[in-house]
Order: C-alpha cells, then structure tokens, then sequence
C-alpha cells in the first residue's frame, strides 16, 4: 500500500470512531432537540462517508469520486436552521437534499471513476460525468453555505432583542465561525487540487487534507455540538431597516409613549438588570406588555435594542459602586453584582459605551 494511502486510511479509522462516538453521545443527551437529531444523524453519514473510502482503498485498489461537501453542504444549512428557527419540523421531503450526494456515490461506483485530479480534466467517455460533479459541488458550496451565513447573520441581530446576557451558545458564534472556516478551506481546496494536476506525486495530498479538515469538524461539531442549547427567539426582530419595519405599526404616538414610560418606570423601580438571567419573556411578562411592541418602542423611541438597554444600565450601575468611596470590591465583583455573567462580557460591553477599559474609568474618576 502507498505510504500517503496508508495514513489516509488510519485517519479515516479515527474519523469513523470518532464520528460514531459523537454521535452516541449527542444522542444520549436527556433533552434531545431536533438540532441534536441531525447533528446525530450527520456524524453517522460522514463515518459512512469515511467508510467507503476505507474500502475504496482496499476492495477497489483507488479512491473513487466522491465528495464529502455535497454531505457536510445541506447537513449544515438543516443544523443550522434547527438551532435559528423555533418552529423548525423535519419533513420527509428534506431528504431529497441528499439526492446529489447519494447520485454521485452510487454513480462513481458503477462507472469506476476515480476521485483523483490529476485524471479529473482528462477527455475521455466519463469527462462530462466529472464536470458535471464539478459544477454540482460549486452550485451545493455557494446555495447552502450563504443560506446558512445570511441565517446566521440575521440570528445575531435577532439575538440582541431577547436576551441581555449572551454567550457563544445563544449568538451561536462557534457555528458561524465554522461556517465561514469552512467555506474558505473549500475554495482553498480547489485551488490545491488544480496545483496537484501538474504533480503526481501529490495526487494523494488533496484528499488527505480533505479528510484531515472533516475529521477536525467532527471533533469541534461533538464538542460544541453536544452542549448547544436551542435558542428560542421571536420571529422577525431583526433592528435592521426598523424605519421600514414599523412602518404599519398599529401603535399610535400616544401608546408608545405610554409604554416608553412603563418601560422607565419598570427599570427604575424594580431594577431587572441586575439579573444575569433577564430576558426578554419575563420583561414582556413583568410588564403585561407583548414583546414585539415592547421591542419596537426599544427600537424607534429609544433607538436601541434590548440588548444594549439593559447593559446601559448595568454599566451605569458598575459606574455608581466604582466612584463609591465605601466600595471595597473588585471591578470583577461589581460587574457580577451588577448583572453580567462574565468577565469578558462585561469588558467588552463596557468599553464599547465608554470608550475606555473599567480600570482607566477608575482612574479618571477618582
């Protein structure tokens, strides 16, 4: 056996193992969310996927075409749209998504074609085959992976109108990253693969970081995966173009300002954001007021979200202990005391109202 084909297959052996225990894990869980269901689901398809490399390599004596993408591409739009989208159901029909993967791997098989790319541009009775797989991957890469961005993307902006404490989980900033990683290591991979045409020697390289990227995604999607919690957000709270979003309100000048003030109020009596934990349900709640008009009062009367109203006033707050002579904790205690549930949550969000750090505010104001 060739030495590059011989690691390639001890690292689909681990990639199997380790999908296979991801997946077991995930499924183990004692509150399983759709979400849980198809990361399961997709941990199990890609150990398959490893699978039939492993006896590509070994019954066939070479890698036939196949590709991974057409798997990862529509497993990540579904994972995603699980977690951003409360009301998210799966349906029967979703499987046709796996159509191209399933054509592409049972074709390869019966026509014996080969995965390397120093055959790929070859013109022989399979070129149209391989250029139609080609075309298939790119349109798959570009559709799913910019749906699953722009879900992203405006789930970020969702997010900053429901809770005032938000953490990797909740913003969901692993899967964007991966998203995003993902998409530039396809593209680099194209371009590695053209590079390998003029170099035989390296036919096996493409497939190996291939391979050696996917079982990198398995580890962080079992890591992250397993402790990602559903995000449950009301539909269409995006603060962006919120002119035009209100346009039809049916909230009169008169109503707002009520609210505006029951808003005010509520914050100056009760204090709610010294609650780490206060979110968007029980200030709708606590008030008696819906939560989209409470949202869009934040929005067009105060010109901010919820998000960033709350932690005005836990920084006004931090502020207040921090200039108080009697005060003998740390800044550390006092954003804690103050409602933050993290040292660099509250940094950040302190620096970004004030412009400077919580130790140089100090300073200044002492």
């Amino acid at each position: 056996m060739d030495r590059n084909a011989f690691w390639i297959e001890v690292l689909l052996l681990v990639g199997i193992s380790q999908a296979i225990f991801s997946s077991l894990l995930v499924l183990a869980k004692k509150e399983k969310s759709i979400a849980d269901k198809i990361l399961a689901a997709w941990l199990i398809l890609m150990a398959i996927e490893f699978l039939t490399l492993i006896i590509d390599l070994n019954w066939i004596g070479k890698p036939l075409l196949s590709s991974s993408f057409l798997l990862v591409n529509p497993a990540f739009y579904f994972y995603v749209k699980s977690l951003t989208q409360k009301c998210f159901k799966l349906k029967p029909i979703y499987m046709l998504h796996l159509v191209p993967f399933v054509f592409f791997e049972v074709s390869a098989y019966i026509v014996q074609e080969t995965i390397m790319m120093t055959d790929f541009f070859r013109e022989d009775t399979t070129f149209g085959f391989r250029i139609f797989f080609g075309v298939t991957n790119l349109i798959s890469l570009f559709s799913y992976n910019l749906s699953s961005i722009f879900m992203l993307h405006r789930h970020r902006h969702e997010v900053y109108n429901e809770f005032s404490s938000i953490d990797v989980n909740r913003n969901l900033a692993w899967v964007f990253f991966i998203v995003v990683f993902y998409s530039v290591y396809w593209l680099s991979l194209i371009i590695i693969s053209l590079f390998s045409i003029a170099f035989a020697e390296l036919r096996f390289f493409p497939l190996l970081i291939n391979y050696s990227v996917m079982l990198l995604l398995i580890y962080v999607l079992g890591f992250y995966g397993l402790g990602q919690k559903i995000v449950s957000l009301q539909n269409g709270t995006d603060n962006e173009g919120k002119k035009e979003k209100y346009a039809n309100s049916t909230l009169t000048d008169v109503q707002k300002q009520l609210i505006k003030s029951t808003i005010l109020d509520f914050f100056e009596k009760n204090k709610p954001y010294l609650d780490a934990d206060f979110n968007m349900d029980s200030f709708s709640e606590s008030t008696g007021i819906p939560k989209h008009q409470l949202t869009e009062v934040l929005s067009t009367e105060m010109q901010q979200n919820f998000f960033s109203f709350v932690n005005k006033h836990r920084i006004e707050a931090v502020k207040k202990m921090l200039v108080d002579p009697e005060n003998l904790y740390s800044i550390e205690a006092i954003a804690y005391d103050c409602g933050f549930n993290s040292k660099s949550a509250f940094y950040s969000v302190f620096k970004k109202q004030e412009g400077c750090t919580p130790n140089y505010w100090k300073e200044l104001n002492h």
